[in-house]
């Protein structure tokens, strides 16, 4: 049996490509917790805004204002909704780097125990020899 094992190179490949997605998936989450975040200090900005009108140009102004602040909270939504789809793909494509690494990582695992088992059957064979040596010293035989 080889020391080394045989499939190392393209285990570390596929750490490399876990760990892009794992990258791509953290970015992503990032930009969905910013849009949410965006979107609630606008809500609360625009929640807090007087919206009294005295004159028929005032409550124009205030209409238009509403409008507009709709507009730019639908804007938000669909940003966040774009984000949420991303940030569904990018888990989507860790899981699948995740689920090709197991595979390997078990076969790596399985060649390290039957590496160290035959290490450890060949330790026990030199100190079987040694005993027996030893023994046929004592009595003579050798």
């Amino acid at each position: 049996m080889s020391r080394n094992f045989s499939l190392a190179g393209l285990l570390r490949l596929r750490h490399l490509e876990q760990d892009v997605a794992a990258s791509d998936l953290a970015s992503a989450n990032a930009r969905v917790r910013d849009n949410a975040s965006r979107r609630a200090r606008a809500r609360n900005a625009l929640g807090s805004t007087a919206s009294e009108a005295s004159t028929i140009v005032a409550l124009h102004a205030v209409a238009a204002a509403r409008a507009s602040s709709r507009s730019m909270l639908a804007e938000f939504e669909a940003v966040e909704q774009r984000a949420g789809a991303s940030a569904d793909e990018a888990r989507q494509r860790f899981e699948t780097a995740r689920v090709r690494s197991i595979g390997l990582e078990k076969l790596a695992d399985r060649h390290d125990a039957e590496v160290a088992s035959e290490d450890l059957r060949l330790d026990q064979a030199a100190i079987d020899e040694l005993a027996v040596s030893a023994w046929h010293r004592v009595r003579g035989d050798r």
